[in-house]
């Protein structure tokens, strides 16, 4: 008998605790960042950055 594939994880798992920033960085790029920090490095980057909610 052939063994029976495994689910597919199609999300990334959510780690409790962290809140999640969304960021476009330009037309075709969008990133998350994991704190206020990290924003402001991907800020001096790419000054158009544009945070989505």
């Amino acid at each position: 008998m052939p063994r029976k594939k495994p689910a597919l994880i199609l999300e990334r798992p959510i780690k409790q605790g962290v809140k999640e920033i969304k960021v476009r960085l330009d037309a075709r790029t969008i990133i998350t960042v994991s704190s206020q920090k990290a924003l402001e490095n991907w800020r001096k980057r790419y000054p158009k950055l544009e945070v989505l909610k």
